[in-house]
């Protein structure tokens, strides 16, 4: 079995990146389940190159259009290894999307965040987290 391809946005601004807020399949099969946080992104459809997916995830989930799109890093990820890439958008406000690949009615998207970026040791470079699990303490 092949491993899925997926894509996945970091979008910067003011010292943050946008991460969407999603909630994971509970019990009961539908999206009622722990929340957590994600770069903008999915899977590559039949036939389509990582830059043209990652520019429609961008659309799609956060409402903005890609203007610049370069590969970053690959980062494993609990559905399948992701491509993540620098993407540059125009101004405006990301706009929360749906998931038209989605097949039930629940919301799996359920909001956006600005989550401040942690500074390297010095070298201009800055940590990026591709996922965040919300953990009760």
């Amino acid at each position: 079995m092949t491993e899925r391809r997926r894509v996945a946005a970091v979008i910067i601004r003011d010292g943050c990146v946008l991460m969407v807020r999603e909630r994971g399949r509970g019990p009961t099969g539908r999206h009622d389940g722990p929340e957590y946080w994600t770069l903008p992104g999915g899977g590559l459809e039949a036939g389509e190159e990582a830059e043209e997916a990652v520019r429609r995830e961008v659309a799609e989930e956060v409402g903005l259009r890609a203007v610049g799109v370069r590969y970053a890093y690959d980062a494993p990820y609990p559905s399948g290894r992701t491509s993540c890439f620098r993407v540059d958008v125009e101004p405006g406000e990301p706009v929360l999307g749906v998931d038209p690949d989605l097949e039930c009615d629940c919301p799996r998207m359920v909001g956006l965040i600005w989550v401040p970026l942690s500074r390297g040791d010095g070298d201009g470079q800055v940590m990026v987290p591709t996922l965040l699990s919300a953990v009760q303490v």
